[in-house]
């Protein structure tokens, strides 16, 4: 088999971690993406602009998700492509939801580092 059928432990945990916390976000289940998360973990938003905003620590990024799930009932995020090395993986992906009543994407990355079996960082980036 080639390392691409076999991945290294490294890797197969990454993704296991990337898959699931995808899910509990589409979900938009704080309660879920909680455990998923170090202690110290690292969240870069796209906004605002140009840099966004860095939220650090496991209470204060489930804190945040909290509140954008309630501004966002409706959004998604589809992952086109998930490329993992190790404990690293990038995530391309597709927002969606509705916007003064019309379908609406952005499309954007996210950079994660997964660290003992969770997330522990996450920084996202956007296109346009």
């Amino acid at each position: 088999m080639t390392s691409e059928q076999n991945p290294p432990a490294s890797a197969r945990t990454t993704r296991m971690v990337i898959d699931r916390f995808n899910d509990a976000f589409n979900r938009h289940d704080a309660d879920a993406l909680t455990p998923l998360l170090t202690d110290d973990t690292v969240f870069e938003d796209t906004s605002p602009p140009p840099d966004g905003r860095r939220i650090e620590g496991r209470a204060a990024v489930v804190a945040f998700w909290r509140e954008w799930f309630a501004r966002n009932p409706d959004a998604v995020f589809e992952a086109e492509d998930v490329i993992v090395s190790g404990d690293r993986a990038v995530v391309r992906w597709i927002y969606r939801k509705l916007r003064n009543g019309q379908p609406w994407h952005l499309r954007g990355v996210d950079v994660f580092t997964v660290r003992g079996g969770q997330v522990a960082a996450k920084l996202a980036y956007v296109k346009g």
